[in-house]
């Protein structure tokens, strides 16, 4: 017979029909529940969706954490989707964000100060007990606007994880069951909220949930790279338990996961939301990731140190899979709009296929795509003659070569159409071209438009291997005829012809 919960009743009613009720609340966070003289004063007047709002307890937690164990929900149902805790209520935990991000930063400055990881998790468990994502990114920012190194914030990214998540073996495994428990619970969440709300709104405040719901719609972006992280999820855990140095390969498959990340997700949250931690901490973590399983594998002796730095790396990976589910893709659930969102669709499809994971259709992606036929036939004349656009954009697709025009303020205005070897989405159109950089990359591009700006260089010539393919980048400036700087554009060019022409085919 199941265990029927009527939230309508109050807490003091419930522990007597239910007494588990007591440590299951403990957990959640209601701790005055185990005070007797409480539950018999307080708890006979207080309610669980009541007392959720004054301990800023979210009820898409106290809800999913019910149902797993066993409890069906009657009576009234809370709003879930909104605030926790009232505007005329202060809970009773640390809840003013201003507070909570200072805490949050003292707790990540005594891990860069290198105190001992269980000490500082024992504090932030006592004191805290949850934390939103929003908030880890939070006092990131702020440290670095603090002046903290970005290197010394990027060390600590995977010490941070740690810190919010478990450092053991034994924690990721129990969490990693949990989360099954948990996502099945998230699922059903998700499909009530999609019944009530169709596509989720920007206010929604329940992050994890809204990227959940997301994450559900099949084609969906969310959809596709939460695919290709349980993909990984099982390769990892395969090569733990196998030690098959043949699934590496495999793995190494992470990099086109990576690059959608790098180019699709974090520049929209730095450039149109201000969020930088993202693209300025875990973009350089996914170099760092993809960069050591490259030299690991031209490596021949695969000795005691070489196996070491493997497992160091593939750590690295599997945290980068739970700071995706739970930061990333929440923070980015919560802040792009459904145009963006269809936008990152649609350049998704110039990707190769990650892990084996195809690109599903998204129906509302696709039945809202028009197609831009302004001036179709009109002709552009040009001082060298005239052409329709038609021509034009023919031609300058034929050409061998990527073009991206950068215009005099570094903003992205053309990029031809074609197979790239470098990734340009059209989301990339209108925004400055520093942010489609990794941070790495990012001085060395500053350093060449300054130089063309200011009349010191005129091109740069980049020679590098892409894909066992030699490859030309040729950076220029573009000037008028008076030589004023109009803007850069970037010549791709694959030189395997030249190679072959002029060696006979021999590399």
């Amino acid at each position: 017979m199941a265990k029927k919960l009527d939230l309508t009743k109050s807490v003091y009613e419930l522990t007597q029909e239910y007494p588990e009720l007591i440590d299951i609340m403990a957990e959640l966070g209601f701790t005055e529940i185990t005070k007797k003289p409480v539950l018999h004063s307080v708890g006979k007047i207080m309610t669980i969706p009541k007392g959720a709002k004054m301990k800023n307890i979210p009820m898409m937690d106290v809800v999913t954490t019910f149902m797993s164990k066993g409890f069906e929900l009657v009576g009234e149902m809370p709003d879930m989707t909104a605030p926790s805790g009232a505007a005329d209520e202060k809970p009773q935990t640390a809840a003013d964000p201003k507070d909570r991000t200072g805490q949050l930063k003292a707790y990540l400055r005594r891990l860069g100060d290198g105190e001992d990881l269980e000490a500082v998790r024992t504090d932030f468990v006592r004191e805290f007990g949850e934390v939103e994502a929003s908030e880890i990114m939070k006092a990131e920012q702020e440290l670095l606007k603090e002046g903290t190194p970005l290197s010394e914030v990027q060390r600590l990214c995977d010490v941070h994880s740690a810190l919010f998540h478990g450092a053991t073996k034994e924690e990721r495994i129990a969490n990693a069951e949990k989360e099954v428990e948990a996502s099945l619970l998230r699922k059903k969440a998700a499909a009530e909220l999609k019944k009530r709300d169709s596509y989720p709104k920007k206010d929604y405040t329940d992050k994890n949930a809204r990227a959940a719901a997301m994450e559900e719609i099949t084609g969906h972006p969310l959809y596709t790279l939460t695919k290709e992280n349980n993909v990984l999820t099982n390769l990892l855990a395969r090569f733990r338990e196998s030690r098959d140095e043949a699934l590496i390969p495999e793995i190494r498959g992470l990099s086109t996961h990576y690059a959608k990340k790098g180019d699709l997700l974090y520049p929209v949250l730095k450039v149109r939301y201000g969020v930088s931690g993202p693209s300025d901490v875990m973009w350089t973590v996914d170099d760092e990731i993809r960069d050591e399983l490259g030299a690991l594998a031209k490596e021949f002796d695969h000795n005691d140190a070489w196996n070491a730095r493997l497992d160091a790396v593939l750590k690295r990976a599997e945290e980068m899979i739970y700071k995706e589910q739970n930061i990333l893709f929440p923070i980015c659930a919560v802040n792009f709009s459904e145009e963006e969102w269809y936008g990152i669709y649609h350049d998704s499809k110039d990707y190769d296929v990650c892990f084996g994971v195809s690109q599903e259709t998204w129906d509302a992606a696709e039945n809202a795509q028009t197609l831009k036929t302004i001036g179709a036939d009109d002709e552009i004349v040009l001082p060298g003659g005239h052409m329709t656009l038609e021509q034009l954009t023919a031609l300058l697709n034929t050409i061998p070569m990527e073009i991206t025009f950068i215009d005099a303020d570094s903003i992205n205005r053309f990029f031809n159409e074609g197979p790239k070897v470098f990734k340009r989405p059209g989301m990339a159109l209108g925004r400055e071209v520093f942010s489609c950089h990794p941070p790495k990359i990012e001085p060395m591009v500053r350093q060449i438009i300054d130089d063309f700006r200011n009349k010191r260089r005129d091109e740069v010539l980049v020679w590098m291997e892409k894909g066992g393919r030699t490859m030309l980048v040729k950076y220029m400036a573009v000037r008028d005829k008076a030589g004023n700087y109009l803007g850069t554009v970037e010549l791709v060019q694959d030189m395997e012809f030249a190679k072959e022409h002029f060696l006979g085919g021999k590399a």
